[in-house]
């Protein structure tokens, strides 16, 4: 018989092994214990708040992040977003039909006195005014007043309006902040939201009409044809800008560009619609001359002696410039020391003085540099 073999060496093995399950058994307990233990004595890590949304039976539970915040300022503004429809005058087509054509854009609701912003350009001649609101009713609305030059205009609708939008402060904007768009794009997609953030600030944008739009807010969120007029939401359901252009194509090789709207930053829509509703305009500096913006290619083939400034065409009666004894054919060259070029255009220097002030022109007269003391006038 080999050694640990027979029934007293199987007792051994028995009592051994019973040994062993106990041991594992007790492990387990006294480990689930400690774990349990070590777990309790942890901080609990913080679990976002849920919020509901949506109409009473309907709710949705979401996860209070960055894009719910974002949901709720939208759900916040969007129902103070509306449709604007401009009917144009009429006229007769080559077959003899008369048709009344409309444009269309956005506009936000800014006051429970049922004022309106929105773009210049969208009510540009308009025959008639009507605002859709976000629940499909419609009214027409009054023409309060509009400046072409910051493409703001302020409308009026009478009696309750649904909602009432917040102006925010633009000055506090950073790049990257995340920011949505509201209109109706094409005039037939209403109350659409596009998001994006902000991509640069202070940007400036040639108007072809001799004067440049500044300090304005470029953003990556779609805007379209119909969106115009329409707001820029930031994150805490502000409206921080008026959406109002966007670059579509580069002058370079005919180059598509994507992601280049524009919008006009609260802070000026503020001061120009006070203005509006108060007077109905804009006050703003006037000289009152006609002219031709020189560059340096303009003053290279016509032989100028300076290669910026304004070439003075005509100086109209009665206006300041001819009370300050301006000429034809006088170049100015800056206003108070505030040179005149194609980064500052005349209209855009004048804008930095207020009606009354007092301001010195830089003038070449044939060829002789002179300085003459102007003092502006309201823009009739």
């Amino acid at each position: 018989m080999e050694r640990g073999s027979g029934p007293r060496y199987s007792i051994v093995v028995l009592v051994v092994a019973l040994g062993i399950v106990a041991a594992i058994i007790c492990g387990g307990l006294v480990g689930g214990a400690a774990g349990y233990w070590v777990a309790r004595s942890q901080p609990t890590p913080s679990v976002p708040t849920p919020v509901i949304i949506g109409q009473p039976g309907e709710a949705t539970y979401l996860t209070l992040t960055q894009d719910s915040a974002m949901i709720e300022a939208i759900a916040k503004v969007k129902p103070a977003v509306v449709t604007v429809i401009n009917t144009l005058p009429a006229r007769q087509t080559f077959f003899g039909e008369v048709i009344e054509p409309q444009a269309s854009g956005s506009g936000v609701i800014i006051d429970e006195e049922g004022y309106i912003v929105t773009n210049s350009h969208v009510v540009e001649d308009a025959e008639r005014i009507d605002v859709i609101y976000a629940d499909g009713s419609k009214e027409e609305a009054t023409l309060v007043g509009a400046d072409r030059y910051s493409d703001l205009a302020v409308i009026k609708v009478e009696g309750p309006v649904p909602a009432v939008a917040q102006l925010g402060d633009s000055s506090t904007l950073q790049p990257g902040e995340p920011v949505a768009a509201i209109g109706s794009p094409l005039g037939d997609f209403k109350g659409t939201v596009t998001v994006g953030v902000i991509s640069a600030l202070d940007r400036r944008l040639d108007t072809g009409r001799g004067y440049l739009m500044e300090d304005l807010i470029q953003t990556d969120a779609a805007i379209n044809p119909g969106n115009s007029g329409g707001p820029l939401v930031n994150a805490l359901g502000q409206v921080i800008g008026i959406n109002t252009a966007i670059v579509g194509r580069s002058a370079y090789a005919g180059t598509v560009a994507e992601g280049l709207g524009f919008a006009i930053p609260s802070n000026t829509v503020k001061a120009v619609a006070q203005q509006l509703v108060e007077k109905g305009y804009v006050e703003r500096p006037y000289l009152g001359i006609e002219y031709v913006a020189i560059t340096p290619r303009l003053a290279s083939a016509y032989d100028l002696p300076s290669d910026h400034g304004v070439y003075v065409r005509q100086v109209v009666p009665r206006s300041p410039a001819a009370a300050a004894g301006l000429q034809e054919g006088d170049i100015i060259t800056a206003i108070n020391d505030q040179t005149i070029d194609e980064d500052n255009p005349l209209t855009n220097v004048l804008w930095r003085f207020h009606v009354g002030d007092e301001v010195r022109l830089t003038i070449l007269r044939q060829g002789e540099e002179q300085s003459v003391d102007v003092t502006l006038t309201q823009r009739p």
